[in-house]
């Protein structure tokens, strides 16, 4: 929905009471083709292609809380395809691609900006890496370059390039088609698209148990009441090992806190965004000016959406250790999101091991820029009850036989 001039004029004048909500708010129905647990952009986005592209009519999406209040929004709205392996590769680019037209197909402004992202490379061998990842990436049709130290220097002279640096910057791969997205936009424009097509969505209706009928997913309890459905999808992130749990299946899955933090506004300092693996920071700067700072995970497995002190050091010192400038900026606010890892640090999509239950899960640190494939393909599996050519090797049999998909360190998760 568009407005004129003149409408936004008169609903200022009307202390905005007129306003359509963005999306309905029903009751629930007892019964649907699909049901899809969790309201954050993997749920939403793989109801909305649910509906656009196959087709399916009774699609519900139930929230325990609000829309995209977990990890959809608390985290730093990286976006990147910058992965190692061909399998990854597919489905990190898929999602590039589908983010590159994702405000026009959704006719909702997610604020992708295409600013690029630096890997620092802080020593000779880390070179030779850093070498290797961009052959691989090229061979696997994505953009990428490997960058000098001046070069480094000309993108991002805020950048520690001191003589006496703990971490002196040798170079850097370069993806240039990488950059940042709003998180609340991209779960705010799958809901409205989704809405539009007829999906209920279902906010403040907390999943209590799954009902499972002669080995069969049938349905969930609720706090809203019992809801059954041919298929069930779980796209619940850090809750998927206690969601599945619900259902008898056990998931190699832990669940861990991963801290961010905004700085106070400041007048552009860099216009990419850095990662230095080594200092275990990375960093980019809003378009409001604060700066959005991440970093590696606190490996105390919890739910709580919080960090602790010796992690904000971490991360806070490294940051000062890429950028010395910075060191006396305040910060404004901080939080943690709840990340699912799996041993080989690549995501689960696939059958759960119990008929009409599926799983959308173990993104650990890579969830947002995955959100439009990870709809993407989970519709397709929803509705086809069979894998995507691109989501087969992420199926949760790769850990029976072997065939895993090794991402730790593209993913800046180091086991």
């Amino acid at each position: 929905m568009t407005y004129s001039a003149f409408s936004l004029l008169r609903e200022a004048l009307r202390n905005h009471t007129g306003w359509k909500p963005a999306w309905r708010s029903p009751k629930p129905r007892a019964e649907y083709d699909v049901i899809i647990i969790g309201g954050g952009g993997h749920g939403l986005a793989t109801a909305y292609y649910l509906a656009k592209n196959h087709n399916v009519g009774r699609i519900a999406v139930l929230e325990k809380g609000w829309l995209g209040g977990g990890n959809t929004g608390r985290n730093t709205t990286v976006i990147r395809s910058n992965y190692f392996y061909p399998e990854s590769v597919a489905l990190y680019e898929l999602s590039m691609k589908l983010y590159e037209g994702l405000s026009r197909d959704l006719n909702y402004n997610v604020m992708f900006s295409q600013r690029g992202m630096l890997i620092l490379a802080h020593s000779q061998p880390e070179m030779e890496i850093a070498a290797r990842t961009v052959n691989a990436m090229r061979l696997n049709g994505v953009d990428a370059d490997l960058l000098g130290p001046e070069d480094v220097r000309k993108r991002a002279p805020v950048l520690n390039f001191r003589d006496d640096a703990r971490y002196p910057i040798h170079g850097a791969v370069f993806q240039g088609r990488a950059g940042t997205g709003r998180h609340d936009a991209v779960a705010w424009g799958y809901a409205r698209g989704a809405d539009q097509r007829g999906v209920d969505i279902i906010q403040n209706c907390e999943v209590l148990d799954v009902i499972v009928e002669g080995g069969v997913c049938k349905g969930v309890e609720t706090s809203k009441g019992t809801i059954r459905a041919g298929r069930i999808g779980a796209a619940v992130a850090g809750h998927s090992s206690a969601l599945a749990q619900m259902a008898g299946v056990s998931l190699p899955i832990q669940s861990y806190a991963l801290q961010a933090f905004v700085s106070e506004p400041l007048k552009p300092v860099i216009d990419t965004v850095a990662f230095s693996p080594s200092a275990g920071t990375y960093f980019s700067q809003s378009d409001k000016g604060g700066l959005v700072i991440g970093g590696g995970l606190d490996r105390v497995p919890s739910y709580g959406q919080r960090g602790n002190l010796p992690m904000q050091e971490a991360v806070l010192s490294g940051l000062i250790e890429m950028a010395p400038a910075v060191a006396k900026v305040k910060l404004l606010r901080h939080w943690a999101g709840i990340v699912d890892v799996t041993p080989d640090s690549s995501p689960v999509i696939g059958p759960s091991g119990v008929d009409g239950l599926f799983l959308n899960c173990g993104w650990g640190t890579g969830g947002f820029k995955a959100i439009p494939a990870g709809g993407y393909l989970f519709a397709h599996l929803l509705a086809t009850g069979t894998h995507h050519a691109i989501s087969r090797p992420f199926d949760l049999d790769r850990f029976r036989s072997g065939y895993l998909v090794d991402e730790g360190a593209a993913s800046g998760i180091a086991h």
